[in-house]
């Protein structure tokens, strides 16, 4: 417990505030550890997962059955730039943004 406390005490209340007696370190510590573990934790598995989004965004297909962000279901009939045109319904057919598709049904899924 003690321990805690010097590691959070600034580095001029330990032992006189010399710049030379490696007080610093030990002040910096807490906050290296507290970025490693949210590095860990919360921004490599949110990096991990756009990088496997923006992958499954730009392998879209003809044909590929997709669900959108706001949760329609369709398949894709055309592909541009940055637009594609999805069927919905039998005569209905919309264009909408590559980014709108949240993710690629898979065969054996079923619509529900």
């Amino acid at each position: 417990m003690t321990l805690l406390f010097l590691l959070a005490e600034p580095a001029h209340a330990m032992g006189g505030g010399g710049e030379g007696q490696g007080g610093t370190p030990l002040v910096i510590l807490p906050y290296v550890l507290m970025f490693v573990v949210l590095y860990f934790l919360i921004l490599r598995p949110q990096i991990k997962k756009q990088k496997s989004q923006q992958k499954m965004i730009s392998e879209l297909k003809k044909g590929d059955k997709i669900v959108t962000s706001g949760g329609i279901h369709g398949v894709i009939l055309n592909l541009k730039d940055e637009v594609i045109t999805v069927k919905i319904a039998e005569n209905v057919r919309v264009e909408m943004s590559r980014s709108a598709v949240s993710r690629v049904r898979d065969e054996g899924e079923s619509k529900s």
